[in-house]
């Protein structure tokens, strides 16, 4: 559990960095009124992210683990 809480908090930390990145770089397109919310939203989209390339990870380990079925 505590695990998964860490996961979660790095990707909204990363998340939160890549809006804040976008917004440096390109204030013109990015605005600093939603910048909260962009972060949140981006952290969240890199937590699905992260989580099924876990879920795509286990299933790939699970399957050599099991070995060749004949």
């Amino acid at each position: 559990m505590f695990r998964e809480w860490m996961v979660f908090a790095i990707c909204l930390g990363f998340g939160g960095h890549v809006a804040l990145g976008l917004i440096l770089h390109a204030p013109d397109l990015w605005s600093w009124d939603n910048a909260g919310r962009r972060g949140l939203l981006v952290g969240l989209g890199i937590y699905v992210v992260v989580q099924i390339l876990r879920s795509l990870w286990w299933l790939a380990t699970r399957r050599s683990d099991a070995g060749p079925s004949t």
